[in-house]
């Protein structure tokens, strides 16, 4: 199951093994690895020319009869053709290409002390299982990673909404110190409990990213453009259309914070689901910490709009149920684009 896994994922099992071919070649059929096993032995390719050993290297999943040289002009053959090599290895012998590897996994049981020392990683139960699952939870941190970057960045659009005022003369939509309340509320709530979510559905059918790639791709940076413009400009919308509605300055600030908050916790719900879609009972029931945050969220608001200690602190007054309709109704407008906007994107990528 483990090398089907790989498979999937995008990784390419080589097996190196001292043992006879015929049983090297048995094994590798048991093991899923190919079902034609192409296997190749020291003394073949001690024959080859170094073209012929690169060659090899990239198309052969079975060496047997093998000695520690031979490992380690592997791992330095396919690291030359540009992949990235993870070796196991339990014996004194394997301490070169170990270390040569970009990740030597040396056996936490039946492995030396030298092949330990020699190596990045150990495993405590000697399962290649357990690489394949070291490899799920690192995908799982990096999505992790992203999400709280793409959330991260474009929930300020309440600065943006303060530049643009400034720049164009307007009404502030809201004050410098509700501004520190809306950084402080939701960055301990709704940031921190992306970093609590599991890995999504198919996160080892993806192929590897490439070495270089960088943490905010051209995807993510237009995400973060696009939904920072809509934070402002939904902000802005709900504070001058309470204003032209007759509202005084703190009603139409109190909305604009509002709005802001919901559409982080709207926001937060779209960004959950980075490679599909967010529409689906898995996806609004959300996870634990989600929950617990957006519920917290929640609380918070109201004793913001509602505390006259807090009204008192803030500059805040009390709204009416349809002033908060209008500000929930602008993160459900978000919501809708985004998802919109990913589901696009998907297709456009198929064709």
């Amino acid at each position: 199951d483990a090398i089907a896994e790989c498979r999937a994922a995008g990784i390419r099992v080589v097996m190196i093994t001292g043992d006879h071919a015929a049983t090297a070649a048995a094994i590798a059929r048991d093991l899923g690895l190919s079902e034609r096993p192409h296997v190749l032995t020291g003394a073949a390719l001690d024959s080859l020319d170094a073209a012929g050993f690169a060659d090899a290297a990239r198309e052969v999943d079975v060496f047997a009869r093998t000695s520690p040289e031979h490992k380690l002009r592997l791992v330095e053959a396919l690291q030359a053709a540009g992949a990235i090599v993870a070796m196991t290895g339990d014996g004194v012998n394997d301490s070169p290409a170990l270390k040569r590897a970009d990740i030597g996994v040396a056996m936490g049981r039946g492995g030396t002390v030298a092949a330990q020392e020699a190596s990045a990683m150990v495993l405590a139960d000697d399962n290649f299982a357990s690489i394949v699952a070291a490899v799920k939870e690192g995908r799982t941190v990096h999505d992790n990673l992203t999400k709280v970057i793409g959330w991260t960045l474009p929930t300020n659009g309440e600065g943006i909404a303060i530049i643009v005022a400034l720049l164009l003369g307007l009404s502030l939509p809201m004050t410098p110190i509700q501004v520190l309340w809306i950084n402080v509320v939701t960055a301990v709530t709704l940031g921190v409990a992306l970093a609590f979510e599991p890995a999504e559905p198919g996160v080892m059918s993806r192929r590897p990213r490439a070495p270089g790639e960088p943490l905010i791709d051209r995807y993510l940076a237009w995400r973060i453009v696009f939904s920072s413009f809509l934070f402002a400009a939904l902000a802005f919308a709900v504070f001058f259309h309470l204003l032209g509605s007759g509202a005084d300055e703190a009603t139409a600030r109190t909305a604009a914070v509002n709005t802001i908050v919901a559409l982080e916790v709207f926001y937060l719900f779209s960004v959950r689901m980075l490679h599909g879609g967010s529409l689906g009972w898995r996806q609004a029931a959300g996870t634990p910490a989600v929950l617990v945050a957006v519920g917290l969220v929640v609380l918070l608001q109201l004793g913001f709009t509602y505390a006259p200690p807090l009204q008192a602190m803030f500059g805040t007054a009390a709204l009416t149920a349809g002033e908060l309709a209008l500000c929930v109704g602008a993160g459900v407008a978000l919501f809708v684009v985004m998802e919109a906007e990913k589901w696009l994107v998907r297709r456009l990528s198929r064709r």
